[in-house]
């Protein structure tokens, strides 16, 4: 999954129970912790806490962490440097540590924070419940075990009220030597498709318009599950699926997240330009332009491939938004094998990239390699390629200018509560004004005759007026 650059504290309005006090939950990292943050919300709202004004006066503070990047696990701790000071003025204090660092460390993170009550890893967020009942009981618990993932019987406390993510498969099997997500979320468990469209169902009922299926890998979905369908090949596959759920009524628009280059179909590209609600934006991380770094890293492809599918994927859909990651300094990684990762941007001209100095993770091949790159010399190769990335995103964003975007309504801008924000099918953040023109003509298509602002949730058309590398404003159109 894509790393989030800094972490997002998960709270709303919920409903109260018996009432435990307060909660509050900081999730760090990918949309698979955010997910798993919104599912463990609902749990908490069910036994009767509440969401908290902030983290410094809540009853209860969960960290969902994150472990792909050392700085990200770094920041995890200095978070709860302050939270055990709390806890020692306030016993009644309940912490917990829940994500990838939690699994990677387990109760080694007791010895570090020994004011800890809880450290649980991902595959254990549906059990948050009965796991705090031990903690009520007096006991520090850990639970870090490998743990078959069952079918979510919970309700999510959603951010959204528009868009919502839906988990697919869980885990990764895959083996890149530089990536820890395998030892954190354990093997791949594909979710059955009859329980994901029925979740689809239920989010649609109450008025979500667009979904994302997440997965670590979510071409995988499937490759676990059993059956073989009339035509020799899987019965189950991303494919399949994104055509079995893609007639849900209500729902407007259909994303997937995070693809990985081996598996990337023909076949998936076919459905996504057929299927009308499938959005043309696709993110594939490539993580290096060179052939003998991908073979180091494990990655299973080759340049070449990589560029055939994004060559293909505009051939159906030329409008296609590509987003990606990448990963420079790898170790050994010598001065020529990063241009060609610098000249692979330049070539394709991705909408968005994510981007990373390599961090060695600890229980992954490449950390214990002898050829370590010199921090300077990450910092340089990362700013160069900043650089680079937001010339191609200004560049690939100048096209929308003067175009006018169909926009999914999704929230009042914060800053500016006379806007709303959404994002385009190719996944392009914009601003637009939320109040109708006084002069509308008379067949303006409201949904009610007296309606004179539009709301989360509208599919509006907005005439582009602003773009900048990585966002958008315009007037309705």
């Amino acid at each position: 999954m894509s790393p989030a650059s800094s972490p997002t504290a998960a709270i709303a309005a919920g409903g109260q129970g018996p009432g435990r006090g307060s909660y509050w939950i900081t999730t760090f990292g990918c949309q698979m912790n955010k997910a798993d943050s919104e599912r463990m919300a609902g749990i908490l709202e069910s036994m009767g806490y509440s969401p908290g004004l902030d983290e410094h006066s809540a009853d209860l503070v969960l960290y969902n962490t994150c472990s792909i990047r050392d700085n990200a696990e770094q920041k995890v701790y200095s978070y709860l440097g302050r939270q055990a000071q709390r806890k020692r003025l306030n016993p009644n204090l309940t912490l917990v540590v829940a994500g990838c660092v939690a699994q990677q460390e387990g109760e080694a993170l007791l010895r570090r924070v020994p004011e800890l009550d809880l450290v649980m890893g991902p595959q254990h967020a549906n059990r948050l419940a009965s796991l705090l009942e031990r903690v009520a009981s007096g006991q520090q618990v850990v639970a870090t075990e490998a743990h078959t993932i069952l079918e979510d019987i919970t309700t999510a406390r959603r951010d959204s009220q528009v868009c919502a993510w839906v988990n697919v498969i869980y885990g990764c099997n895959e083996r890149c030597t530089y990536c820890v997500v395998p030892s954190v979320r354990g093997q791949e468990q594909s979710r059955l498709p009859e329980a994901i469209k029925l979740e689809i169902e239920g989010l649609a009922a109450q008025g979500y318009r667009e979904i994302t299926l997440l997965g670590q890998n979510i071409d995988a979905y499937g490759r676990d599950l059993p059956g073989i369908s009339p035509e020799g090949r899987r019965a189950h596959t991303l494919t399949d699926l994104l055509a079995y759920v893609h007639d849900v009524p209500g729902i407007e628009r259909i994303r997937f997240a995070t693809s990985h280059p081996r598996y990337f179909t023909e076949r998936l590209i076919a459905a996504c330009a057929d299927l009308p609600k499938v959005c043309e934006h696709f993110h594939i991380p490539f993580q290096s332009g060179d052939d003998d770094v991908l073979r180091a890293m494990g990655r299973g492809y080759t340049v070449d491939r990589y560029r055939r599918i994004i060559d293909r994927i505009r051939d159906r859909m030329p409008d296609a938004a590509i987003s990606a990651d990448v990963i420079v300094a790898f170790p050994g990684e010598t001065d020529a094998q990063y241009r060609r990762t610098l000249e692979l941007v330049e070539a394709i001209g991705f909408d968005l990239v994510n981007t990373a100095a390599y961090s060695p993770r600890p229980n992954t091949p490449a950390a214990d390699w002898p050829n370590q790159l010199p921090e300077a010399l990450k910092v340089e190769r990362l700013q160069e390629l900043n650089a680079l990335v937001e010339r191609s995103a200004r560049q690939r964003n100048a096209r929308y200018l003067g175009r006018t975007e169909v926009v999914l309504a999704e929230a009042i801008n914060p800053k500016d509560p006379s806007q709303l924000m959404g994002r385009t099918r190719t996944n392009r953040l914009t601003f637009f004004p939320a109040d109708l023109p006084a002069d509308l003509p008379a067949d303006f298509p409201a949904e009610r005759p007296d309606r004179r602002r539009h709301q989360p949730g509208d599919l509006v058309g907005v005439r582009i007026d602003t773009v900048r590398p990585f966002s958008l404003s315009g007037s309705l159109a």
